[in-house]
């Protein structure tokens, strides 16, 4: 077990906050698993993560060794909407993590495709193999998986080139003033939540640039298509947030107060279109909206 010493160069108002900015190497999870394990003291005793440091304290945390982590294949059913030796097209459920991570072992869609599938590309390790993109936890929708390394390569550079192109359906709160649009931002850390994602300034994240389009009006609500042009993390979460109208049911970005009894997001990648990695064939794939979420466009009334 490693230990670092500290003498507190000034006041914080907590002890995570302290030890997140003189241990950068650490994730914000991973300062909190170690707070909460009793492996920090400030002068001597245990302390807490809301503790707060003083200028002049001895701050001592005993560090674990980190652990190493393997996928396991689950017998956990996949909607496979495609595949051959190459590549396979999922359609993952709402509520199913992408793979392992922030404390997500087991249940992710990483350990089905191990169960499910006979190969997968092993460029992203152990951890992540045969993922070439991702969708947030409470997305649903349509991803593309590599079965080989070459195939990997190769549609990872199609959405590097923007070739791939990923259509999304959403839920927005409120009405749209425009039918359609573009939204170009940057998107990086919230500075007031680093769990979440912000637009932010030029030189604080990362171009984004979404595309828009009114398919739906109803009394309170619009439904939308959303094409990206790049692919941040939460981007059409935050992009619709940006705009006024957060995604409906979304528990980070979205409004308190929920009508509808969701858990997570009205947001859908509906459309895949990518071309074949071996035969250069150009294919596209289309995912129905689930049924929870045309359970509440059902119940609204159109405009």
């Amino acid at each position: 077990m490693a230990q670092k010493t500290f003498t507190a160069d000034g006041d914080y108002a907590r002890l995570d906050v302290y030890l997140a900015a003189h241990m950068p190497e650490l994730t914000r999870s991973a300062i909190k698993k170690i707070i909460d394990g009793g492996n920090v003291t400030i002068g001597g005793k245990i302390a807490k993560a809301s503790q707060p440091v003083k200028c002049g304290d001895a701050v001592i945390a005993d560090i674990p060794p980190a652990q190493e982590y393997f996928a396991k294949p689950e017998n956990i059913p996949l909607d496979i909407i495609w595949q051959d030796e190459n590549l396979a097209v999922i359609n993952k459920p709402q509520g199913m993590t992408v793979h392992m991570g922030n404390g997500n072992y087991e249940g992710t869609l990483v350990n089905a495709l191990l169960y499910n599938l006979d190969n997968l590309s092993g460029i992203n390790g152990v951890i992540r193999p045969g993922i070439v993109h991702r969708i947030d936890k409470d997305t649903s929708g349509l991803l593309v998986v590599a079965k080989n390394d070459n195939a990997h390569l190769n549609l990872s550079k199609q959405i590097e080139d923007k070739t791939c192109k990923r259509q999304y359906v959403a839920l927005l709160e409120g009405n749209l003033k425009q039918d359609s649009g573009t939204v170009t931002t940057y998107i990086g850390r919230d500075p007031r939540d680093r769990v979440k994602m912000a637009v932010v300034a030029e030189g604080k994240g990362k171009l984004a640039i979404t595309d828009y389009e009114v398919i739906t009006r109803y009394v309170g609500y619009t439904l939308c298509k959303f094409n990206l042009k790049t692919g941040r993390t939460h981007q059409i979460r935050v992009h619709a947030k940006y705009l006024g109208h957060p995604v409906v049911g979304d528990p980070v970005y979205g409004i308190k107060k929920q009508k509808f009894d969701l858990n997570g997001q009205l947001l859908h990648a509906q459309r895949l279109e990518l071309t074949h990695p071996v035969t250069g064939e150009r294919m596209t794939f289309e995912a129905p909206l689930p049924q929870y979420f045309t359970d509440v466009l059902n119940k609204l009334k159109e405009l």
